[in-house]
């Protein structure tokens, strides 16, 4: 999918950080790509970047409005449809990856066919995938797991890609959601997937390779949380990863949207992805844990990380904030813990 840059990136009147990611996504990993936020004034968010509306980001030289909002449903509230409107008489074509489709609201359909710009849908799958086999496949893959949703597995996948590629070993990001389909420019949006093609979909998007190099597909969801545990289950078995990294928030006091649901511990949660991979990738290995520590000053962010270290037996760090080498010391070089080695207490 080529959406047309530079990028306006809308923050509208959000009121839910986690709900931004996408739009914070795009400013961590193609700024340049970037002209500035539009964000009414009761939204408390910035994503560093020059505050304009429609008109002056399509003066700026942006090209598309991306509505990068994630909200609970996927559906537009009503002021994001009224901005998007105005965007478009301002000459803007717009990128969504919510479940609700641009071309479903007629308005917006409208306007965009009299102006002569473009709605581009983010989350549709392809029509044609296949059923997953388990068979066995050539190449070297890694899949981000995580404690919950919105934790972080993007952010690390993409530093992993980075890391190796610093290294010189070739590497592939694999995209599986909104914010990393808009990052790479394609992938597959897995939860639109039905359930029955995830597997399949991923054995697509990371076939087998014999380069040497790594596949860095991304994760989604989590084991743990009741409404998307099923689409991890079916990426798990679909990427037949030769090594996982555990993804996790540690400021995050219960699952996204469900106080009723606390956390998982760290060593509980890896434990139970292991399991579920190991039915198609039976030597699959834990290589690491990534803490997203962005809310923490770096002294408590450093010393979490040793604590984590010493209660799970694995490298751990920040790696957007502290770089992904130990873990690639893990992936490439040094022994890890095996699973049975991992501490039973809970880490948080």
């Amino acid at each position: 999918m080529t959406i047309p840059a530079p990028y306006l990136l809308y923050l509208g009147h959000s009121d839910d950080e986690i709900g931004l990611k996408t739009s914070r996504g795009l400013a961590a990993f193609r700024g340049d790509d970037c002209v500035g936020e539009w964000r009414h004034d009761d939204c408390p968010f910035t994503l560093g970047l020059p505050r304009m509306d429609a008109a002056a980001g399509r003066a700026a030289g942006a090209r598309t409005l991306v509505l990068g909002i994630a909200n609970p449903g996927g559906r537009f509230p009503d002021w994001m449809i009224g901005d998007a409107l105005t965007a478009i008489r301002a000459g803007l074509n717009i990128a969504c990856g919510l479940h609700q489709r641009l071309r479903d609201v007629p308005e917006l359909v409208a306007a965009a066919a009299e102006v002569g710009v473009t709605l581009f849908d983010v989350r549709d799958a392809p029509e044609d995938l296949p059923v997953g086999n388990g068979r066995r496949r050539a190449g070297n893959r890694l899949l981000t797991v995580g404690t919950d949703c919105s934790v972080g597995k993007m952010y690390a996948t993409l530093c992993l890609r980075d890391a190796l590629r610093a290294r010189g070993v070739a590497a592939d990001f694999r995209a599986t959601g909104q914010t990393g389909i808009l990052i790479a420019g394609d992938g597959v949006p897995l939860d639109a997937v039905i359930a029955d093609f995830i597997a399949g979909a991923i054995e697509t998007l990371a076939p087998a390779r014999d380069d040497g190099g790594w596949d860095l597909i991304e994760g989604q969801g989590s084991l743990f949380h009741p409404a998307f545990a099923g689409v991890s289950t079916g990426l798990l078995h679909g990427a037949q990863p030769a090594a996982l990294v555990l993804c996790h928030d540690p400021l995050r006091p219960h699952m996204r949207g469900l106080p009723h649901f606390p956390m998982p511990g760290l060593a509980e949660c890896l434990e139970a992805n292991l399991r579920v991979a190991r039915l198609t990738s039976p030597a699959v290995r834990a290589v690491g844990v990534a803490l997203n520590t962005a809310k923490l000053d770096e002294a408590e962010a450093r010393r979490l990380c040793r604590d984590t270290e010493d209660a799970l037996g694995l490298p751990c760090t920040d790696p957007y904030r502290f770089g992904s080498e130990p873990i690639l010391d893990c992936l490439l070089e040094t022994p890890c813990a095996a699973p049975s080695t991992l501490a039973t207490t809970a880490s948080r």
